[in-house]
């Protein structure tokens, strides 16, 4: 469920007033000042899950300053991650100053002093979380705020990448979803400040078990394609393939196996509905990476002890049920 925040409705003398105290409210105390005669409407649509908040940010010209005495007041330790989506924004903390262009993103601290000013329409999505939660040391997070990282490519493209579509489908995210998707998205984040700091070690026990639910995230978001490989995994997460293997076979299995398993699910599930309404057994084997009808079909009775085609038909009325 979402929050909306909207000065729309009110006259532009009334706007200064009520936007800072939605800004306020919805992110941590900050001083506000609009850098326009009349202020534009300002809009906030705010999304809670657990102890993390995706808020969409649009308004005009403005600067806003988290000061000593505002830390002072509240005590609050967050990072805030956000995605330039349109317009320019300046940002200082810690000793440095950066801009910000649409499609690059940055890196805050509540617990420090900063500063943001942005000098026209502006659109952007922040995703703000207790400290706590990232775990990586703070003085490899003070090293990257008021910085500006690319999506073009690297790994700060990944990062990029997950958060952008965290914040596209948020709207269809209930909070138990939500939660799952936040807990890799700081796994990957926790990855991307080890790896500019130079502590990145895949074989550290912390960081395999993180890497382990990127790299399952990636699988499931491209079973559909048919060239999904090993190789192509460990290219993606700048990981050898060896090293692939050897996660996969911390639980029992390999990497192709998995990726067989998920599937041959999805292909279980598909198949379910009716005949009539339903596509046909080869167009479901497509649909979830199988190229060859033969093949899907052997490794679907050696799974289910049933052939695809049988399950189809008989599924729904319980007739040929494999074990569950």
């Amino acid at each position: 469920m979402s929050t909306v925040l909207s000065t729309a409705s009110l006259s532009a003398a009334d706007r200064i007033e009520r936007w800072h105290e939605a800004v306020s409210r919805t992110f941590i105390p900050l001083d506000l000042k609009t850098l326009e005669k009349e202020p534009s409407p300002g809009r906030i649509v705010t999304y809670q899950w657990g102890s993390t908040q995706v808020s969409n940010v649009q308004a005009g010209p403005q600067e806003v300053t988290r000061s000593k005495r505002l830390i002072a007041r509240d005590g609050k330790e967050f990072v805030i991650l956000t995605l330039q989506r349109r317009g320019s924004a300046v940002k200082e903390q810690d000793g440095r100053e950066c801009q910000i262009q649409p499609g690059e993103f940055s890196l805050s601290d509540s617990s420090r002093v900063f500063r943001k000013k942005v000098q026209g329409d502006f659109c952007f999505t922040s995703f703000q979380f207790p400290r706590t939660e990232l775990r990586v040391r703070d003085e490899d997070l003070r090293a990257l705020t008021a910085k500006t990282f690319s999506g073009e490519g690297g790994s700060a493209a990944l990062v990029s990448t997950y958060f952008t579509s965290m914040a596209r489908e948020a709207a269809g995210f209930d909070e138990s979803v939500g939660r799952q998707a936040v807990a890799t998205g700081l796994d990957l984040l926790a990855l991307f400040v080890d790896e500019q700091s130079g502590r990145f070690r895949p074989q550290a026990p912390d960081t395999a078990a993180a890497m382990m639910v990127r790299v399952k995230d990636h699988i499931l978001r491209n079973l559909s394609n048919p060239d999904l490989s090993p190789t192509a995994i460990a290219a993606a997460h700048f990981i050898s393939v060896r090293y692939l293997h050897k996660l996969f076979q911390s639980e029992g299995t390999t990497a192709g196996e998995w990726i067989r398993m998920q599937r041959l699910e999805r292909c279980r599930r598909d198949l379910l509905r009716s005949p009539a309404q339903g596509p046909g057994v080869a167009a479901v084997a497509r649909r979830w990476g199988f190229l060859s009808p033969s093949h899907f079909s052997r490794v679907f009775r050696a799974a289910y002890g049933i052939a695809p085609r049988e399950w189809q038909l008989h599924g729904l009325s319980g007739e040929g049920r494999p074990a569950e």
